[in-house]
């Protein structure tokens, strides 16, 4: 079969606006449903109240029923004396009003002619009432015959009880558009069975269904279809006949096995096939039998990014509702972004709050692969670079589309550095022990968090920097790069740094010198990196030449990424820290230990986060966790080493 080429290509908006058009003949059907359980349903007719609410006239205090006629010359020099049971009732909320009576007081407000209610026969009173005082009248709420919910409206808890009280016990709802999903991909596995190499989880389809879902719909997931033509042919086939909305996810794009497209065009019309978005651009729309069928793309972000412009604004138009919007920021961005002219890309970022800037938000782009589905479950929000734009420069104002609340992003502690497996720890410490709070790591390097310091870029960093004219970490570059800041250096743990090998040494390297011999592959960590310039520092001083290691240049930007290179069989070796070869069951050859400290703005101090923070790194629970890691030294762990200015902090929550 042919590769499919995007002849059809639309900007989004076009796209968007064409697609909307074609599906808005889309007819959902209605069902009668049980008001108790028709929470977040839309209505499908108006719901009309059976009965009043209330149905009787009842007490809206406690207090006596009386006759208000009976004390309208009531006063103080005048009262009026009321026998019980005959003149005035005793009453409580929501009893039935006797016949007789039009009134009630409140039981404050009623003057006893005994010491208790128990022996009370009559009561004194001062004042006049004037008819249905303390009343609720028949249909003080709902009158019977009245509308209490329109067409094409959201239920909430309160319509619930509304109706209930109105005494509707059943209601036509419309039905939730059903959508059929079905995965392609001879890689692809289903969830819980045992992967071998070049197969994939098959986790895509649970990532739509739940977006599905979330927009009102229901979902369905098809057994996995291999790329057959036909087999996926006919299950395109099969589930047009039984959903109203169809997503064949993978196969739209323009490989040799992407079939979506002609599939679509062959049973029906391909309404646009490719579309001005990064990451996204492949989506393939198309009708059939006058029913939406969507090709989404396989990387997962792509995938979601794709759902988002074009399937939800098919369920919500079937269900009468608005497209959800997400709230909005103005923030600025960390670094420098490019983009392809002529696509509207679509930026993960994680949002820092800084109250004291200008505009206080700013954006910290995070990775941007359309695979990389961690880069959605870090994100804080998306901003959008235009089509016709090459891309942003470090510090342009950008609009930042939240995906999280305001508040919540309010309360990140934004930390841009080195890697180290103890902050997954420190990150979940911190949520636990307060869960309106989040550590947001972005992994950069060392040199790359003191640089982001000095910008104002988050609210603190890591580093493990050696110095080779002094053998001190930290503080001189610190005192380089950070000159004339007020920071406090505090150290979070020695740990151990070596060569991580493959279990069992497989390849025989034992020293340095090996990574020059021809039969072995290294991974290297990227520019600026701690672990970086620590590994230049031995080479040179065991005189290996740089260019003489295969793999010198390949580069990642995590110890963790370094072990899934070597057990991937991508590379031998790399330098990283201990614990992550331990997390990989990888053996190690230690090199050197080095001091990882945090550096903290003395302004920054202050703020509730940071505070936080120091309270988790002395706290027992804290050093329990990253005791059971292999290669750290906590001895100095929370110990101050020094500032670059004569800012001093406060150690009520450092161990001396």
């Amino acid at each position: 079969m042919k590769r499919n080429i995007y002849l059809m290509m639309k900007p989004l908006e076009e796209a968007r606006n064409i697609w909307q058009a074609r599906c808005g003949n889309l007819k959902i059907d209605k069902e009668l449903l049980a008001v108790e359980r028709s929470m977040s349903r839309i209505t499908a007719e108006p719901v009309i109240a059976r009965i009043c609410s209330p149905s009787y006239h009842s007490a809206a205090m406690d207090g006596i029923a009386v006759r208000a006629e009976s004390l309208i010359n009531a006063s103080e020099t005048t009262p009026r004396c009321l026998i019980l049971n005959n003149d005035a009732v005793l009453i409580n909320t929501g009893n039935p009003l006797p016949h007789e009576m039009d009134a009630v007081i409140k039981i404050e407000d009623v003057c006893m002619q005994s010491e208790g209610i128990s022996s009370l026969q009559s009561v004194e009173i001062m004042t006049p009432v004037v008819p249905y005082q303390h009343v609720r009248m028949v249909g003080e709420d709902i009158i019977a015959g009245e509308m209490i919910l329109t067409i094409n409206h959201s239920i909430r808890p309160q319509d619930i009880g509304a109706m209930l009280a109105g005494g509707v016990i059943k209601i036509w709802v419309k039905k939730k558009p059903q959508v059929i999903i079905i995965p392609t991909g001879d890689e692809l596995v289903p969830l819980g069975e045992p992967l071998k190499r070049g197969q994939i989880i098959e986790f895509n389809s649970s990532i739509l269904k739940a977006m599905v879902e979330e927009w009102g719909g229901e979902a369905i997931i098809h057994k996995i279809v291999p790329d057959d033509y036909q087999m996926i042919k006919d299950a395109v086939k099969e589930a047009v006949a039984k959903a109203d909305i169809v997503l064949i996810n993978a196969g739209s794009s323009a490989g040799s096995k992407d079939y979506t497209p002609q599939i679509i065009r062959e049973l029906g019309e391909l309404v646009v096939h490719g579309v001005t978005m990064m990451p996204g651009k492949p989506v393939a729309l198309g009708i059939i039998t006058e029913k939406p069928v969507v090709g989404i793309p396989g990387y997962p972000v792509s995938a979601m990014l794709a759902m988002e412009e074009f399937v939800m604004p098919v369920i919500c138009q079937s269900l009468s509702m608005k497209e959800k919007q997400r709230e909005k920021i103005q923030a600025v961005i960390t670094q420098k972004i490019a983009s392809r002219l002529g696509l509207e890309e679509f930026v993960r970022v994680g949002v820092g709050y800084f109250p004291k800037r200008d505009i206080p938000f700013v954006a910290v782009p995070q990775r941007q692969g359309a695979g990389i589905i961690t880069s959605m479950v870090k994100a804080d929000g998306i901003l959008r670079i235009p089509r016709l734009c090459e891309g942003l420069e470090e510090g342009s104002k950008v609009d930042v589309e939240l995906l999280r609340t305001k508040t919540m992003i309010e309360s990140n502690v934004i930390l841009i550095g080195s890697h180290d497996n103890l902050l997954d720890i420190l990150a979940n410490c911190l949520c636990k022990q307060y869960p309106q709070m989040s550590l947001c790591v972005t992994n950069v390097g060392s040199l790359g968090g003191l640089l982001s310091l000095r910008r104002g870029d988050c609210h603190l960093t890591t580093c493990h920097l050696l110095d080779e004219d002094t053998g001190e970490y930290n503080l001189p570059y610190i005192k380089r790069f950070l000159h004339g800041m007020d920071v406090s250096i505090i150290t979070l743990a020695w740990r151990e740094q070596g060569l991580i090998i493959q279990k069992g040494n497989p390849k025989n390297i034992h020293v340095l010198t090996d990574l020059i011999r021809d039969d072995i592959v290294f991974i290297n960590r990227q520019k600026g990196a701690g672990t970086r310039i620590l590994l230049d520092y031995k080479l040179k001083k065991a005189g290996i030449l740089s260019n003489n290691i295969r793999g010198y240049e390949t580069e990642v930007f995590t110890h963790m990424a370094v072990c899934a290179a070597i057990e991937a069989g991508t590379a031998d070796t790399g330098l990283g820290i201990m614990a992550s070869a331990g997390v990989f069951d990888m053996d190690f050859i230690p090199l050197t230990r080095e001091r990882y400290d945090l550096v903290i703005p003395g302004e920054n101090l202050s703020l509730p986060g940071i505070s936080a923070l120091l309270e988790i790194i002395n706290s027992l629970e804290f050093r329990i966790q990253i005791a059971s890691l292999k290669g750290y030294d906590l001895n100095e762990c929370g110990r101050e080493h020094g500032f670059t200015s004569s800012h001093s902090v406060s150690l009520s929550l450092l161990p001396h």
